[in-house]
């Protein structure tokens, strides 16, 4: 649903004081003084910024224990250790993706997030459980919050018979994106991975999302066997590389043909800002014309306690992890959270400009690197042109 509304005296993008008017549900006018027809809510700000809404553009919403009571993580230190300790917790801790996906999504709403990639696990041990759950999530919320859901082996494909008969299923009840995950690493059956996932695309019609901490050479390998099918399949555009922790390497040799390929097959980059693991730098990515968003990743699960879900913080993660410091700079990291995910979710009528669908939110700052340092309290979130938070409050309560 969309409706009208007038903020008066708000700075959209940081700019001057403006008025801006929506009306059925997009933005029509922004202007000095704008008017508006008889009965139209109006709210008064005192210039504050308006930016476009926020994007979480890699999150796990099936995961989360918001919520729940304390749970103490003994999980391994690898990355198989918490895949195996995950799957294992899902069961012994009653976690029901529908509850849990509501609570990440009320408290991203009140946080000023407007868009939301959420990938989902499909696996043997849980079956199809946690995406049932997702749906009815994604359905009962979107008049507030738009979401896609990546259908996601996050236990391995073609490791665990069963699971790919479990992905085609999931397409078909309604999944947005394909998801993969490490073919190597995890797999250990890197072409039969990647002709799985891509043969779901494919069949279907959908783009893909490919979760790679693969580092070094085994991300290198990986990656020009992604770019084979891209090409093959006329998939440009259609492709998403998760993490990509091996354009992190200091070897040039190695980062340098990557970053042209992904730019000329349009294949994006999703980033968290991540502590103890290499990273893309994003000025470089940015400066090869790569398309870049961000996410949150896991948001307090069996992973890590941390996180609270607000990507204002995440762009103070990706500032710092890209060593941001002047406010142009910081500015970057914020548009990275937001028309850069955008950009990678592919949703028609992001922005602030006038047309555009009115998904926003406001801040009490002085300008865009204040909001990301300090990162207020969100006055107003506006989806659609409805208000569907206020003073850090979402209007729907999660169980």
């Amino acid at each position: 649903m969309s409706a009208n509304l007038l903020i008066r005296g708000g700075r959209p993008g940081g700019g001057p004081v403006r008025d801006l008017l929506v009306q059925d549900g997009r933005i029509a006018a922004i202007d000095e003084s704008v008017e508006a027809s008889t009965g139209t809510p109006v709210e008064m700000l005192a210039g504050e910024l308006i930016l476009a809404g926020l994007v979480d553009a890699h999150t796990h919403l099936d995961k989360t224990l918001l919520g729940m009571p304390w749970h103490e993580n003994t999980a391994g230190p690898t990355l198989l250790d918490k895949i195996e300790h995950e799957r294992r917790m899902r069961r012994e801790w009653g976690m029901d993706a529908g509850r849990q996906s509501a609570r990440q999504v009320a408290q991203s709403i009140a946080q000023g997030t407007t868009h939301i990639l959420s990938h989902v696990d499909i696996d043997t041990d849980n079956g199809l459980a946690g995406l049932e759950g997702m749906l009815a999530t994604r359905e009962a919320w979107k008049d507030l919050v738009d979401i896609q859901l990546a259908a996601f082996p996050q236990s391995g494909l073609m490791s665990r018979p069963g699971t790919l008969a479990l992905m085609d299923t999931a397409m078909a009840m309604g999944c947005d994106w394909v998801g993969g995950l490490d073919p190597y690493a995890i797999d250990r059956d890197p072409k039969g991975h990647l002709d799985a996932i891509f043969g779901l695309a494919e069949k279907y019609g959908r783009p893909v999302d490919i979760h790679l901490h693969e580092p070094e050479e085994m991300g290198a390998l990986t990656l020009s066997l992604i770019f084979e099918r891209t090409r093959a399949l006329g998939m440009a555009g259609q492709v998403t590389i998760s993490h990509a922790f091996c354009l992190g390497s200091e070897r040039e040799q190695i980062v340098r043909p990557l970053l042209d390929a992904l730019a000329e097959l349009d294949i994006a980059v999703i980033t968290t800002g991540p502590s103890g693991w290499t990273a893309p730098s994003v000025r470089q990515l940015l400066e090869t014309d790569i398309r870049v968003g961000a996410g949150n990743d896991g948001v307090q699960d069996t992973w890590k306690h941390y996180g609270d879900a607000d990507m204002l913080e995440r762009a103070m993660f990706i500032g710092l992890r890209n060593r941001f410091c002047r406010d142009d700079e910081v500015a970057l990291a914020l548009e990275i959270c937001t028309y850069g995910g955008a950009a990678v979710m592919r949703s028609a009528g992001y922005g602030l400009d006038v047309g555009c669908v009115a998904d926003l939110f406001v801040v009490a700052a002085t300008g865009i690197a204040e909001a990301v340092a300090r990162r207020p309290v969100r006055k107003l979130v506006v989806k659609r042109g409805r208000i569907v938070s206020r003073e850090g409050k979402c209007v729907r309560q999660a169980c």
